[in-house]
């Protein structure tokens, strides 16, 4: 595991709100530039919803070390998946990896997951047959039954007969076995194996049209990723303006590491799923593990309140059980974008903006819409937005993601309720 990368942007304790500002009145009487001048703007060419651009802006101008102050940087940290690029960069590396015969053929289906199901492990034999010697490439190329079968099993957790793929006990808030399940298809490769087919993946996935799909087996899928040029802009604003920028994702390290660096993320700054490595460099079903969780098969990975735990681990140093509680102000994050329930968390724990795209999931719009510190700051997909939600987001009855599984009320930090909330952002 890399070395954690220790950040802390020490300052006054938020006494009062100012619901536009974002911030404090004490905090931008002691820290902020006095005029937006002093810090990087962003671009006023690229549209934003309402006043989501000014509302951003000021919170760069009042956290932003550009006044001169010589202090810890502040840190921003944002999810991947449909919050820096449009449409999901791991599908698209398990496409392109399935149309090119990627995939090794496991010794026992089984033991490529702690929770795969004997029917799950059935149905993958029985898809993907057992003529190819363990170790060697499936032709999943032409084999579109062993293709449909893994892709359905990474895409619903169910069999294509439907059946169940995982079961057993997990923490529902720190893993999803499907989630942790990617990098696992990909034991026995390297990881600049699995960077290079990251790489080809993306260079198909941007050359393709906005809106195009593409068929996989007898799945339809986008066939095309795009960076969206509103989050580029706010990254390299907040770098310019001194803030440590972070991925924080749920996909495999190694290929979020090969988009990341196209908005000027390095791999220090990048955290997705770790996956240990054999004697050989190759890459096993284990993923590293955070808040005292060790080398598992995916019991902790950035996923809801495991992103929380990734942040405080790499990025403060917190380490053991209070890696995953909430920190001091002093040591969270000043901004943090998602677009999903797995983002909810971490982008809650934001001291100074909470960025979300909405594509209409049901915890983290009811926190977006509920707005209970005033620094919420929701805003449609960049391309290809979705319509207004009908009806309204069951948030105080079925909005919350219960760690034995289900869903629950969603409550304030001071447990009282959050009510229903009707889609204003689309």
């Amino acid at each position: 595991m890399r070395n954690s990368h220790v950040a802390a942007w020490t300052s006054a304790v938020v006494t009062a709100l100012v619901a536009t500002a974002l911030v404090s009145p004490a905090a931008a009487a002691t820290s902020a530039p006095t005029g937006s001048e002093k810090c990087p703007q962003l671009s006023k060419k690229l549209p934003w919803y309402g006043q989501n651009r000014d509302r951003l802006q000021r919170m760069i101008d009042e956290r932003g070390t550009c006044d001169g102050h010589h202090g810890p940087r502040p840190v921003a940290a944002f999810d991947w998946d449909n919050t820096v690029s449009k449409n999901d960069v791991t599908d698209a590396t398990i496409a392109w990896s399935l149309e090119h015969d990627k995939i090794l053929r496991p010794a026992s289906w089984k033991k490529t997951s702690k929770w795969l199901t004997d029917d799950a492990d059935k149905a993958l034999t029985a898809a993907c047959g057992t003529a190819v010697p363990v170790g060697a490439p499936l032709p999943t190329s032409t084999d579109t039954d062993c293709t449909d079968e893994i892709f359905n099993i990474r895409e619903s957790g169910r069999t294509m007969s439907g059946a169940a793929a995982f079961a057993g006990d997990w923490n529902h808030r720190r893993t999803v076995p499907q989630y942790a399940w990617v990098p696992q298809l990909f034991a026995g490769h390297t990881v600049p194996e699995l960077q290079s087919y990251a790489a080809a993946a993306r260079k198909e996935a941007l050359a393709a049209p906005v809106g195009s799909t593409r068929t996989l087996g007898t799945h339809t899928i986008p066939g095309y990723v795009r960076y969206y040029d509103q989050q580029r802009d706010l990254i390299r604003t907040l770098q310019r303006a001194g803030f440590d920028v972070y991925i924080v994702s749920a996909g495999s390290e190694p290929v979020t590491e090969v988009w990341s660096k196209g908005v000027g993320i390095d791999r220090a700054h990048t955290v997705a799923i770790r996956s240990v490595l054999d004697s050989r460099g190759r890459i096993t079903t284990y993923n590293e593990g955070c808040g005292g969780v060790g080398r598992t098969q995916g019991e902790a990975i950035p996923y809801i309140d495991g992103k929380r735990c990734w942040i405080n681990q790499e990025i403060y140093g917190v380490h053991g059980k209070s890696a995953w509680h909430k920190q001091r102000w002093g040591k969270r994050i000043a901004l943090g974008g998602g677009d999903a329930d797995t983002d909810v968390t971490f982008v809650g724990d934001a001291t100074g903006a909470h960025l979300v795209l909405n594509r209409n999931k049901n915890e983290l719009m009811c926190r977006a819409y509920d707005n209970a510190d005033g620094r919420w700051v929701a805003n449609p997909m960049f391309i290809e937005p979705l319509p207004r939600k009908t009806g309204t987001y069951p948030c105080s009855t079925a909005a919350y993601n219960k760690p034995e599984g289900g869903f629950g009320p969603l409550l304030r930090d001071d447990g009282s309720l959050v009510p229903d909330q009707r889609d204003s952002v689309y």
